[in-house]
């Protein structure tokens, strides 16, 4: 498999982090572990990431910085969060600066870029209030115009690193408008306020993510200037859901990192604890658990790879695409850290006993994930409120449409293609009906059938493949048809009904992921990428709960999956279509001989 270049951050970031299974390494499970017991924020281990000069790969390259590719993003915080959650959490707030990058002057821009790089600033997002939750525009806190800028006065709460963070990204309201133009967006420099007109709240006891900095701000007629507001007033709350379409997208990066974990850490144990005279891993109910839940991160991984891709080629999409990839993923992850924990039994439970305990923190701090930036109702809801635009749009396809969808899915897909510059600014707060992925399903069919004549393909796997995109197809064709006679209801009062046919769209969605990125990447990702079992069982998972598919299961095929878990576990590579090298402990002989290669050098 060739060196993807995106990936090149993620293994630098690897070796130098060390294997988190060395208790000496940087962030091994023993020390975040101890530091979650303490509820301690990770002070040391933060501080040697901005060391590492981390925090250049939050900033566009444009901007001074070294950010290029939200999929080499998504590959480095993967790195970070399989270790600890609550400091890859921590220090991935630093991500909400696109909200300057989108929507920022040169100037605060400028200022931005030289606070993260040279005085290793963060941010914090202030949006949410105690006594309105997700519910923006009833929000209390309010900007008051004087002469030069704004007093504020009002709590934000809770805020995730709300006391630690020198910037705080504040939604307040700047007019008496019931309507969305309310509310205005403002970039505060806590190093440029009066400390008597701003406070910050008591930190929070959480469940899970127990060290971090978990609390709130309040402002007493606290004055900011007017260039500390982002974009025009008004446009606040535009700005902050064009901002949660690209944070959606990357809370999926925490959810793999956890995932991968979960997996390992009971691969760890399985390998060689033995029941009934036999290792667990060759009892066939736990090692069939094990196998679902590799493909459930295969195919999770295929949504958030093209999302992340996806972002560069077709951002006025995304109201839809990070909709469905924060939901679908974060949930469909976090049931995969809670079915392997079966596998572990009660080792999953006990806070010391296995691999310092990380697996029982691990479950903890997951489940928080499907929260951040949008519960899963508020994101299918979002999905629901576009369904219509979505159906007549596929219904309207032209010629012209679909070359131009083929073009994009083959930029998006192709793994070893360059995309081209992410351009924040060209986010929608709707899509207008367009969604690529599913609405190619028919160039997929047709890619499909033209693979016939390859002979390095088994013909019954891409038989099968086939058959399963055209269920894919059909059940889109009956979504659409749905959605045509339905009643269309506005606002929040949407029918149990239509969330069961979002999570249905975010599951075809994913599903289209797969084929597309199987179609592009055959002769790139490996042996077992190229053969498609993985795809025609992750394929049938995903369709299942809607069609009985007599003969697509093979056991051979399952076996297969197995085979490569276990060698990716061996290797000690990342579970994924895409398996990067990950920290390895060197051995003693390893160790031995470094010293003696350093000792010849000196």
């Amino acid at each position: 498999m060739p060196q993807l270049k995106q990936y090149q951050v993620a293994e630098a970031l690897e070796r130098d982090l060390g294997d988190p299974s060395n208790p000496d390494s940087v962030l091994s499970f023993k020390r975040v572990v101890e530091l979650d017991e303490q509820e301690a924020f990770p002070e040391d281990e933060v501080n040697w990431l901005y060391n590492w000069k981390l925090q250049h790969y939050y900033i566009p390259d444009h901007c001074g910085g070294k950010f290029t590719s939200l999929e080499e993003f998504v590959a480095f915080v993967r790195s970070l969060s399989r270790r600890d959650q609550t400091a890859g959490i921590a220090f991935t707030t630093m991500f909400w600066s696109f909200l300057t990058w989108m929507a920022g002057t040169d100037a605060q821009k400028q200022h931005l870029a030289s606070w993260m790089k040279d005085r290793n600033g963060t941010m914090c997002l202030a949006y949410s209030e105690r006594a309105h939750g997700s519910d923006l525009i009833a929000g209390d806190v309010r900007a008051t115009k004087v002469p030069g800028g704004y007093l504020l006065n009002g709590e934000k709460w809770p805020i995730n690193r709300a006391t630690r963070s020198h910037i705080t990204f504040v939604l307040a309201k700047t007019s008496d408008d019931p309507g969305a133009r309310c509310l205005s967006l403002f970039m505060l420099d806590k190093s440029q306020l009066n400390p008597s007109d701003y406070y910050n709240l008591p930190k929070i006891l959480t469940h899970g993510i127990r060290g971090s900095d978990m609390s709130g701000i309040g402002f007493n007629d606290c004055f900011i200037p007017e260039e500390m507001r982002l974009g025009e007033e008004g446009s606040g709350l535009e700005i902050a859901l064009k901002g949660f379409q690209i944070t959606r997208m990357l809370c999926a990066a925490f959810s793999h990192g956890a995932a991968d974990t979960a997996m390992r850490t009971t691969l760890n144990f399985v390998n060689s604890r033995v029941l009934y005279n036999k290792t667990v891993l060759d009892i066939p109910q736990p090692r069939q658990t094990l196998v679902d839940a590799f493909l459930d991160i295969l195919l999770c991984d295929c949504e958030t790879i093209g999302s992340a891709r996806g972002f560069h080629v077709i951002p006025e999409q995304f109201s839809v695409w990070a909709a469905v990839v924060k939901y679908f993923v974060t949930t469909r992850l976090e049931s995969v850290v809670n079915n392997v924990s079966v596998v572990l039994g009660a080792r999953f439970y006990f806070r010391e006993e296995h691999d310092w305990g990380i697996f029982q923190k691990t479950l903890r701090d997951n489940s928080i994930i499907s929260m951040f930036d949008g519960s899963s109702i508020v994101n299918l809801h979002a999905l629901i409120l576009q369904f219509r635009q979505i159906a007549k749009y596929r219904a309207r396809r032209t010629d012209k449409i679909m070359d131009g969808i083929q073009s994009r899915l083959e930029t998006i897909f192709s793994l070893e293609k360059p995309v081209p510059r992410f351009e924040p600014e060209k986010l929608e707060l709707f899509g207008r009906g367009a969604d690529d992925v599913l609405q190619g399903l028919e160039i997929a069919l047709g890619q499909l059938a033209d693979l016939k004549d390859e002979s390095e393909i088994d013909a019954e796997v891409l038989d099968k493949i086939g058959t399963l995109t055209s269920v894919i197809l059909e059940e889109l064709d009956a979504f659409d048809q749905i959605i045509g006679n339905s009643k269309f209801e506005f606002g929040h009062d949407q029918s149990p009904e239509l969330f069961e046919l979002a999570k249905k769209y975010c599951t075809l969605h994913t599903a289209a992921a797969c084929v597309h990125m199987w179609i592009y990447n055959r002769k790139i990702l490996g042996d077992f990428f190229a053969k498609g079992e993985w795809l025609v069982l992750c394929l049938h998972r995903l369709l299942s709960p809607w069609r009985m598919m007599p003969g697509v299961f093979s056991p051979v095929y399952s076996e297969n999956v197995a085979q490569e878990l276990l060698k990716l576990h061996r290797e000690n590579k990342m579970f994924s279509i895409v398996p990067f090298q990950l920290a390895t402990h060197p051995t003693q002989e390893e160790k031995t001989n470094a010293i003696a290669e350093l000792q010849l050098q000196a």
